[in-house]
């Protein structure tokens, strides 16, 4: 099913890069052979190589993933005009600090999802991961996105992404 959905994926994108669609026209018959058995190709290639696994094709996390993603551009727009907000103003308090936030995912996807989903907010950044301990150190520009980090809510939702929540 892996190799299936990853051939797929390569054919769609290569058909949308290469414009090759017309089956009348003989040259563009010719391209598209072309194209599938190098998409064919290459899913062989990495199904050999033992790279199409959950981890790197979570294929199963497409629609958790996609309720995921308007949640964090509304935090992003939030903590970009809270930034904004303290950049411009001149009596915006900025207390950086460096914060220590636990994690409990379970798989490597959902850690550097968070830890990536951290530092696109702005006001916080994943400096470390220390994966024996299973925390992020992370600088945060005030006290408040250092409580809201620390008060969970990306956490529980990537959880709920990865599946554990």
């Amino acid at each position: 099913m892996l190799a299936l959905t990853k051939f797929l994926i390569l054919m769609i994108f290569w058909l949308l890069i290469s414009g090759q669609t017309d089956l009348a026209d003989p040259g563009d018959r010719y391209l598209i052979a072309c194209g599938v058995l190098a998409c064919a190709f290459v899913t062989y290639l990495a199904g050999r190589k033992r790279i199409l696994d959950e981890e790197g094709h979570p294929i199963h996390l497409t629609l958790p993933f996609l309720a995921y993603i308007p949640w964090l551009c509304w935090e992003i727009i939030l903590a970009n005009l809270d930034v904004a907000y303290r950049v411009w103003h001149p009596r915006a308090k900025i207390a950086p600090r460096l914060v220590v936030v636990p994690f409990r995912m379970r798989t490597n996807f959902a850690t550097v999802t968070y830890a990536n989903s951290i530092t696109l907010t702005p006001g916080t950044i994943t400096i470390g991961v220390d994966m024996a301990k299973r925390q992020l150190l992370v600088h945060a520009l005030t006290a408040r996105s250092a409580r809201s980090l620390l008060a969970g809510e990306m956490h529980k939702r990537v959880l709920k992404l990865e599946g554990t929540a």
